[in-house]
């Protein structure tokens, strides 16, 4: 089978990679390791999905099928049940990607390949958590897919390790379903999680949230009976005088999520130590350029609304790559001060258009201006009552403006 773009991934950013690259008159295939499209949008079934990019609140499911609907309509070839093996670069603008199905193994020749194949949990020893290994503990994605789309309950009195968003939810969630969330436990000083998941699913919910402190021990022998909870100090060491038993039969895990990227490994791509992705321009183009790369496989978002736009922006330029050309000329390296943890573009180029750029910070500021320097002039500035690590961050960027340089960043208001 030949095409012009294949997009691995048949979430959020694999289908608006799909759909902006027919749009741009590719031939495009979705590869999907499951028997539907959708992704990770299929177990959740709370809202917030949309509210940017339609303009209304939706579910996961409703977001996956208004998706589902469009690459129907624009008959994009879609491949299920299907993983990818192997990812071959044979030469100029000519990539094999291997698949195997309930078919057996086949071949798929592209000029261009956009790998959106999102990201995956932390479990319990990525962390070092102690204790046994009794029944009970789950990360809390797997959890929501056992409760949303199982069915089944996963405990009755649950401890959550971690404020990531899913953690968050699913403290909401678990409550909802009739059990008891005794706690969430987080081991930074702030939130991992967008605020208003905290009001939502917390606050609303009277469920505490301990912010530096965590788990010393999981205690069980067949199924959880509680674990042993204790503040840490700012070296991140526990402060056993201070620790506590607490009753329950369920740990949930939100500890962080990590790109998907081993299709891509040993491929001499830039890597990013912080992101633990690759280092992509603002055509998500990688430093081999016919792979591109978008949405938590390049970087974990926290809206399904920026995953979307960096799925259309990444189909677009595939497009473009495989059909025609990209204008890449005047390239400049993205720089950012300390308190800017990472950017998602990392080069841009010089000519008439604007370009978002997201990143996230180090640390929580308030009344802080987002700037953009360039040749030491100020080209762009954002005042933001608050900022927080837990959120990503937007600046556009007018490259008319450019010069030689690009420098990001964040700065208190005086």
């Amino acid at each position: 089978m030949k095409t012009d773009v294949v997009v691995v991934g048949g979430g959020p950013a694999g289908m608006a990679a799909a759909y902006e690259a027919h749009k741009n008159g590719a031939k495009v295939v979705i590869i999907e390791r499951e028997y539907r499209l959708g992704g990770i949008l299929n177990q959740c079934i709370h809202n917030g999905f949309g509210l940017h990019y339609l303009g209304e609140e939706l579910t996961g499911p409703e977001y996956a099928n208004f998706w589902i609907k469009k690459i129907e309509e624009a008959k994009i070839k879609t491949i299920l049940s299907s993983v990818v093996i192997s990812v071959k670069k044979q030469k100029e603008k000519d990539v094999i990607i291997t698949i195997e199905n309930e078919e057996g193994i086949k071949k798929i020749h592209t000029k261009a390949v956009v790998f959106a194949n999102g990201c995956r949990e932390k479990p319990g020893p990525a962390i070092n958590l102690c204790g046994d290994r009794p029944a009970g503990v789950f990360s809390a994605g797997e959890a929501q897919k056992i409760v949303n789309i199982h069915g089944k309950m996963v405990g009755k009195k649950v401890v959550i390790l971690g404020s990531g968003d899913i953690g968050l939810i699913m403290a909401r969630r678990m409550t909802c379903e009739g059990a008891q969330v005794l706690g969430v436990y987080e081991i930074m000083p702030t939130c991992g999680g967008l605020a208003r998941n905290v009001t939502q699913c917390l606050q609303d919910f009277n469920i505490p949230l301990y912010l530096s402190h965590s788990i010393v021990k999981v205690c069980g022998d067949q199924r959880v009976t509680g674990v042993i909870v204790a503040p840490v100090n700012k070296d991140f060491s526990f402060d056993l005088k201070k620790q506590k038993f607490i009753e329950c039969d369920t740990v949930l895990l939100s500890v962080g999520l990590v790109p998907e990227t081993e299709l891509l490994s040993g491929k001499n791509l830039e890597e990013s130590s912080v992101t633990s992705s690759y280092v992509v321009n603002e055509f998500y183009q990688t430093t081999e350029r016919e792979f591109f790369v978008c949405g938590n496989v390049l970087h974990v978002n926290d809206l399904v609304d920026n995953v979307t736009r960096e799925g259309l922006k990444a189909g677009e330029c595939a497009a473009k790559f495989a059909v025609k050309s990209l204008p890449i000329k005047n390239k400049i390296k993205v720089e950012y001060d300390q308190n800017i943890r990472y950017v998602s573009k990392n080069y841009v180029y010089k000519n008439k258009d604007k370009t978002s750029i997201f990143f996230r910070v180090s640390k929580e500021m308030k009344k802080v201006f987002i700037n953009a320097y360039s040749d030491g002039n100020k080209i762009s500035t954002n005042f933001k009552p608050v900022v927080r690590p837990g959120t990503i961050e937007e600046i556009v960027i007018d490259k008319q403006k450019l010069g030689k340089d690009l420098v990001l960043k964040v700065e208190e208001s005086l």
